[in-house]
């Protein structure tokens, strides 16, 4: 299992001890709506699908998802260190192209990428 898997997971543990409180009452259907996600992570060691359910579980796999929500290409390096560290200072050096591919994936990246350091 590759390295940014792990990290995703770890990542996913944090996102959903975050998301699970908000699906509950009124806000929790405007939550939900967003849902399900499915981001793929494109690094120069390969490709990573990060998946949030609408129940909040989140799961990660190795490879490419047919009809990802975003399109996120960076350098394994600096994923690497966003994910570690969580912060956007001191990243190694290099792109980040996110391309949305649905409306709802653009508000839910932008809402939660700085929860995972980008």
């Amino acid at each position: 299992m590759s390295c940014t898997v792990e990290l995703l997971k770890e990542a996913g543990r944090g996102v959903e001890a975050q998301l699970r409180p908000q699906l509950e009452g009124l806000f929790g259907g405007v939550v939900r709506s967003y849902l399900p996600q499915r981001w793929l992570f494109l690094t120069d060691e390969g490709a990573t699908t990060f998946g949030v359910e609408p129940n909040g579980s989140v799961w990660v796999r190795e490879g490419r998802d047919d009809a990802p929500d975003v399109v996120i290409e960076i350098g394994h390096a600096k994923l690497a260190a966003a994910l570690r560290t969580r912060r956007r200072e001191g990243l190694p050096p290099g792109p980040v192209n996110v391309t949305p591919r649905t409306s709802k994936g653009k508000t839910a990246f932008e809402f939660t990428r700085r929860r995972l350091g980008l």
